[in-house]
């Protein structure tokens, strides 16, 4: 059985969010097209709303981490290059 990488699992994620965004807009679109003409049901409202709200955990979990992984590299990184300069090693 083939393990997925890292990067795979955020490429499934990122396709799975910008998927439900269109779902989410394209459900809202037909809803203006239904009877009552004009109008859109709150069902679909609501359905929009998790939509945006399952594609925005996505990218914002995404974004967090990535920013966090990279501050803590930075960090471990510095503390390495300052170690050098002094000589001393851990």
């Amino acid at each position: 059985m083939k393990t997925m990488t890292k990067e795979s699992k955020d490429t499934i994620a990122t396709i799975s969010a910008v998927a439900m965004l269109i779902f989410g807009a394209t459900i809202t679109a037909i809803g203006f097209f239904v009877d009552p003409l004009g109008e859109i049901h709150q069902s679909v409202l609501y359905v929009l709303g998790q939509c945006l709200i399952y594609s925005g955990s996505i990218f914002g979990i995404t974004v967090y981490t990535r920013r966090r992984l990279d501050d803590m590299e930075k960090m471990i990184r510095d503390k390495e290059s300052e170690e050098e300069k002094d000589g001393t090693t851990a």
